[in-house]
């Protein structure tokens, strides 16, 4: 058995975009995905208390795990290195989109999974530092955080594609296929589709 595991943190994020890259790498490696499992949820939260906790339990020796990247799997080095521990002990292989890996039995996936760890988990408390560093720096300046007041949103950026965006629509292109098209992120595309009254 071959799974496609989504996780998206809040409900205002699209498990679209992981579920196009899974199929996009699924497709490119010849393999054929029997079931998915997505769920919203903190990847903080213990995996025994999600839906991947459940997979875990459930999948057997030759099943394979896919996922966009590792970090799907947890927010933490130790987290992930648990999960991927107890899934290579029961000769699951886990395939990431993002990183091009296979994971599996062997020592030189143990040790890539454990470099990818190590450096997942530095390189997110250094964004969170630099985020936090640079927030109180604007903030003892005097300047206003958040977007100003009258600030147009970033929606705009197709306001000359509604006729192109709705014709794709009726054509039946995805969403996921439109956001990797106009280069933009899902959440300005929703806002896009907000503002113009667009069901979706």
């Amino acid at each position: 058995m071959t799974y496609g595991y989504i996780r998206v943190s809040t409900d205002k994020q699209t498990v679209e975009n992981q579920r196009f890259e899974i199929i996009g790498y699924a497709k490119t490696q010849n393999i054929t995905i029997d079931k998915w499992i997505e769920e919203t949820i903190s990847g903080t939260v213990s995996p025994d208390k999600r839906n991947l906790g459940k997979l875990i339990r459930c999948v057997n020796k030759g099943d394979s795990i896919i996922c966009s990247e590792l970090s799907r799997l947890g927010r933490s080095m130790f987290m992930i290195m648990s999960i991927l521990n107890s899934l290579m002990e029961n000769e699951v292989v886990v395939h990431t989109v993002k990183e091009g890996y296979s994971l599996g039995q062997d020592l030189q996936s143990k040790v890539l999974a454990f470099a990818f760890s190590i450096s997942a988990e530095i390189e997110r408390n250094l964004i969170a530092e630099r985020t936090t560093e640079a927030l109180k720096r604007r903030k003892a300046e005097g300047k206003t955080l958040g977007r100003p007041k009258g600030r147009k949103n970033s929606s705009l950026k197709l306001a000359d594609k509604e006729k192109e965006i709705r014709r794709m629509l009726k054509e039946g292109y995805t969403k996921s296929y439109m956001i990797e098209y106009f280069n933009i992120s899902s959440a300005t595309l929703y806002n896009f589709f907000r503002a113009k009254g667009i069901k979706y």
